[in-house]
């Protein structure tokens, strides 16, 4: 009686008595660490359905945020105009005077046109008292109120 591997093989038709050896790698069928396009397709299909979804409201919340920024700045100015007359009794003739004389620390930009220089100055009736009266934004368009930048 055989022992081994060619005895068990006996009743399996084999008759050379050979022992069996792994196949060459070479010869073996290897599957590749890779995606394939169906997969690649279906993320990327995915991934555009949620684009379609957050960028409007990433850019909605960045036009309300901007428009928070032009309500606050409109205000701390205005808030320095006063400030500005309360204190020398005339309203300034530049909106640089509220900076030279420390009521605000520098100008802001308008948040919607990104510029320092589209500031709108109102001046008051009686121009003797000075020239900036109230301020108002120069930025074309409207806000999400309905209300155009420049009525603020």
């Amino acid at each position: 009686m055989n022992q081994g591997r060619g005895a068990r093989d006996e009743g399996r038709g084999r008759s050379n008595g050979l022992r069996d050896f792994p196949r060459p790698s070479s010869v073996v069928p290897r599957l590749s660490p890779g995606f394939t396009l169906i997969e690649l397709l279906v993320v990327m299909s995915i991934i555009a359905v949620l684009l379609t979804i957050a960028l409007p409201r990433y850019f909605h919340s960045t036009d309300k945020a901007r428009e928070a920024v032009l309500k606050q700045d409109l205000s701390q100015m205005r808030i320095a105009i006063d400030q500005y007359h309360a204190d020398r009794g005339k309203y300034p003739d530049r909106l640089e005077d509220l900076v030279a004389h420390k009521y605000l620390r520098k100008i802001p930009p308008d948040p919607i046109t990104e510029s320092t220089t589209t500031w709108i100055a109102v001046s008051p009736s009686d121009t003797s008292l000075g020239q900036i009266y109230d301020i108002k934004s120069g930025a074309p368009g409207t806000g999400m109120d309905g209300k155009r930048y420049s009525d603020w």
